[in-house]
């Protein structure tokens, strides 16, 4: 199926749904486009506390808020995967649909990055996860194990209390990376250990279920084999942009590189979020990119 619209958003996260608010209020015919539900990683975070204006708010709740907002002024929402965008603006989906595009935004985020270890992949869905607040609750009185410092890493094992019986976070460092206010709820919860200078070398399984990860300390290669029933890594995560990878509009790392008006290198198409090159990565800067994409999507377009 072909189609022609005015604007394409792929990507449901918070940078696309403003977009979509945006640009539908300003008259673009406008299409949202993306794999999985509406709400991006916002599906993945217990609570929101850092929006202003918004109370703490879980997360699932926030992302069904903006979705409805975000087609509230005519712009549709399609399920769909997007296999290419080549530099005429016109968007391929795996399924074999073509849309016909007078202007893209790219707002598609990022995937978690793995620890790439041995015994991982058979892991993946038998014990590790990688959304403590979809899966929790699988681990009802057992011990689970997270991997990482910084903000996502230590919230998410707070959120993990509510269900384990023990929380070990796991460091390569001697510190965290996260937020004061974040590293003391972690420190005021009897609940969580910490291990530091630690990395995964292995995850073990057992009957097809994770049954503990062996850890290497960094300094002396020491290694020691630490039982749980979870496993959570959240070690970063790599930008999906794979369907604009042949317009050279991406660093090394594969982040979209754009200016402050989130135009890319190629005329009618910009990149807003988590998925460009930028120093912070918040639901309120993707917010905030979208609008000005959006805007200047609409004069791209509208030759206003």
């Amino acid at each position: 199926m072909d189609r022609q619209v005015d604007l394409v958003i792929i990507g449901a996260g918070p940078g696309g749904m403003t977009a979509a608010l945006y640009a539908s209020r300003a008259g673009l015919n406008t299409v949202m486009l993306d794999a999985s539900a509406p709400g991006g990683k916002l599906l993945k975070t217990y609570l929101i506390d850092n929006y202003p204006g918004l109370p703490e708010t879980p997360g699932p709740d926030l992302a069904v808020q903006m979705y409805q907002q975000s087609v509230a002024f005519g712009a549709s929402f399609q399920a769909g995967e997007v296999e290419k965008v080549n530099a005429d603006k016109q968007v391929f989906l795996k399924n074999g649909d073509v849309i016909d595009a007078k202007a893209v935004i790219i707002a598609t985020g990022t995937k978690e990055r793995l620890l790439s270890v041995p015994g991982e992949q058979e892991a993946i869905g038998h014990g590790e996860s990688f959304c403590a607040v979809c899966d929790g609750a699988f681990f009802r009185n057992k011990e689970v194990v997270v991997i990482g410092g910084g903000n996502s890493a230590l919230e998410e094992a707070q959120f993990l209390t509510k269900f384990a019986s023990k929380v070990t976070i796991v460091i390569r460092r001697d510190e965290f990376r996260a937020e004061r206010k974040v590293q003391q709820g972690v420190e005021e919860n009897d609940k969580i250990h910490v291990i530091k200078h630690h990395i995964v070398s292995e995850v073990k399984m057992t009957d097809g279920k994770v049954s503990g990860v062996v850890l290497e300390n960094v300094e002396t290669k020491d290694k020691i084999t630490l039982p749980c029933a979870g496993l959570f890594p959240y070690i970063g995560s790599i930008p999906e942009t794979g369907m604009v990878k042949d317009l050279g509009i991406t660093d090394e790392q594969g982040y979209i590189i754009a200016n402050e008006q989130m135009e890319t290198a190629v005329k009618g198409i910009y990149a807003v979020g988590d998925c460009i090159q930028k120093d912070l990565r918040q639901v309120v800067t993707a917010a905030g990119d979208g609008a000005v994409a959006a805007q200047m999507a609409f004069h791209f377009v509208t030759g206003i």
